[in-house]
């Protein structure tokens, strides 16, 4: 059997009397899309900072292609092919899209951003931070500065920073925040565009978005997993309505 690119064993965070991670065990194989949903409260922003690297757990353990990554900072799970998008860097507002892009191959590879002027003129960092924006949709806006561009192109630039760098697996965090229904609908054909070509766990409040674009669904009540698995199963399942999706429809009634 093939080892899953991520496994969750048991997972457990707890902040004063609060378990915000309550012993969550999950694989995740090479190439899935999964989702994370539950209301609010229920601790997917807390999985995601364990994931990556940012919170410290108080038990259980994470593998990342099989290599136990429980004790790893956020640089060294990066370099390891694990990165977290909209939380991993800031953008520069005076900069071209292309210009932070670039800057974030040029961090990948170990370089300081004193180096920044050699960014916009290296081919390559240039050439992958292109390619980068060219898979997003963000092509043709290569050479405008990030401050003439929506709020949905800033969200789209920061997954291609994090593409740029190669990563085996994106951690998503609520990608669609904020966004209106045209801005969601072209996140949510370019989020389809990478399935199958890296691995995605995403957190996200839009069940249109998720029921599009899941594999695989996990839902989390109070820091534990009442349910996982495909899209059907999850909506059919009546603990999972009365939890959460319940709780969606009579917010849209």
């Amino acid at each position: 059997m093939t080892t899953p690119l991520l496994q969750i064993d048991g997972l457990t965070k707890r902040f004063g009397g609060v378990i915000a991670s309550d012993t969550i065990t999950l694989d995740i194989p090479a190439g899935e899309f999964h989702a994370v949903i539950g209301p609010n409260g229920a601790g997917k922003t807390t999985l995601t900072g364990l994931l990556a690297g940012e919170i410290e757990p108080d038990g259980g353990r994470v593998h990342f292609d099989g290599r136990d990554i429980t004790a790893l900072s956020v640089d060294r799970r990066s370099h390891l092919g694990l990165a977290r998008s909209f939380q991993i860097t800031s953008l520069f507002h005076d900069f071209t899209a292309l210009d932070n892009v670039a800057l974030a191959v040029q961090a990948h590879s170990g370089h300081s951003f004193r180096f920044w002027h050699d960014a916009r003129h290296d081919r390559h960092l240039r050439e992958p931070a292109q390619a980068a924006l060219d898979r997003v949709g963000l092509g043709g806006r290569a050479r405008m500065r990030v401050d003439a561009l929506s709020h949905g192109e800033h969200r789209q630039l920061e997954i291609a920073m994090t593409l740029a760098t190669q990563p085996r697996l994106l951690l998503l965090d609520e990608p669609m925040a904020g966004m209106g229904a045209d801005e969601s609908a072209r996140m949510v054909a370019m989020l389809r565009a990478l399935k199958g070509n890296v691995t995605v766990v995403l957190i996200e409040h839009d069940m249109e978005a998720v029921f599009a674009l899941a594999d695989r669904i996990t839902v989390l009540v109070y820091g534990r997993v009442i349910a996982s698995g495909e899209p059907a199963a999850i909506r059919a399942d009546a603990a999972v309505r009365e939890a959460y999706l319940g709780e969606q429809e009579a917010t849209r009634g």
